[in-house]
């Protein structure tokens, strides 16, 4: 039944991404990813849908909305920031806690998340095809898996981040 529907709508869905993501600012691949694991959520917890092309055709639209509501808070940054205390010792200090707190943070997090981001975290600079082979997923998938780890490990992080401020 599954693998019928998938079959059935996978036309319908890559014509769907193809055609919103242009104005969503998001790869239709990506879209089509985010789309598929909803369908099969959706399967797993309701059945299909009553109307399963109606369905996937406001699916598409609504990933494709939010992705234009994440890139659109995106900035880059305007010049490279420097920081002339870089060798100060409590620069230092403080540098190697965030990062002991990130790292912390990456070993908390599901699945093959900490394995994804201690590759994107490498210092050898790999590249998207190095790290899908190194953890045995297609490369098609890592960049929305990539979100939805960096969106986990931003969760985990939020409420350090917020009692470290509210003591100061």
């Amino acid at each position: 039944m599954t693998d019928d529907l998938l079959a059935a709508l996978r036309p319908l869905l890559t014509a769907e991404a193809s055609a919103e993501a242009p104005a969503s600012g998001a790869e239709p691949a990506d879209l089509e990813q985010a789309v598929l694991l909803r369908l099969l959520e959706r399967l797993d917890s309701h059945g299909p849908p009553v109307d399963p092309p109606g369905w996937l055709r406001r699916a598409v639209r609504a990933e494709a909305r939010r992705s234009r509501r994440t890139t659109r808070f995106e900035r880059p940054y305007e010049h490279e920031p420097t920081d002339e205390s870089a060798h100060d010792p409590e620069h230092l200090a403080l540098t190697a806690a965030r990062h002991r707190a990130l790292r912390e943070a990456v070993r908390r997090l599901p699945g093959r998340c900490p394995a994804l981001v201690e590759a994107l975290l490498s210092p050898d600079d790999l590249t998207y095809r190095e790290i899908a082979g190194e953890l045995g997923i297609s490369q098609g998938s890592l960049g929305p898996e990539r979100s939805r780890c960096l969106g986990c490990l931003r969760r985990l992080l939020t409420p350090e981040v917020a009692a470290r401020g509210a003591r100061g």
